[in-house]
């Protein structure tokens, strides 16, 4: 942007990765609403943190309420809203944390815009592909029963299109996998990426 020029900073993410003891990473689970995603993001952040890594959860609800709070739901706001948590997940990966996000992120651009802007080698693409009969039944906000009766106009999985990831890092259905063996696969899913639990 004109008169704005990025400062040369002393200390570099590598530096911050050295102190913490592990690699950044940026885990992103996307699926339908009450796919179980939050649910795997709450549980590893907890399997990290115990293990003595410096973790934290990048909550979508949270962002709405603060940093995103004047953003709709059209879908230039959706965008929007998940460019600025790229921009979040970016310096919080720059100082050094494994982050969790979990978001719908229904389109396949908007998640290799992500991907793009965080590094490839910090990002792994959680596919949670729990069927939209059990999302239902887990929908416990009454969100895809509003969107059934035309009270939510645009609803991933509904009214609204949801792109399931071509080659995601792993692929886990919470109707089938329990939690714990879901964090045995993501624990061997982020030691490909470099990161390795302590």
């Amino acid at each position: 942007m004109k008169n704005i020029l990025e400062h040369s900073f002393g200390t570099t993410p590598e530096m911050r990765s050295a102190i913490m003891g592990h690699a950044p990473l940026l885990v992103w689970f996307t699926g339908l609403s009450g796919s179980g995603k939050s649910t795997l993001a709450d549980a590893l952040e907890q399997r990290l943190i115990s293990n003595g890594m410096h973790a934290f959860h990048l909550d979508g609800d949270a962002l709405r309420l603060g940093l995103n709070s004047d953003l709709g739901f059209t879908e230039a706001d959706r965008n929007e809203n998940l460019r600025r948590v790229g921009e979040v997940a970016t310096l919080m990966l720059d100082a050094g944390l494994i982050v969790m996000g979990a978001f719908v992120s229904p389109l396949r651009t908007q998640r290799e815009l992500l991907r793009q802007r965080v590094g490839d080698h910090r990002f792994l693409e959680i596919y949670v592909s729990t069927p939209i009969d059990v999302c239902e039944l887990r929908d416990v906000k009454g969100y895809y029963a509003k969107a059934r009766r035309g009270e939510i106009a645009t609803f991933t999985g509904v009214s609204a299109p949801y792109e399931p990831p071509h080659n995601p890092d792993l692929i886990l259905n919470t109707a089938q996998v329990s939690v714990d063996d879901a964090l045995q696969l993501l624990t061997e899913a982020m030691h490909k990426k470099g990161v390795h639990m302590k």
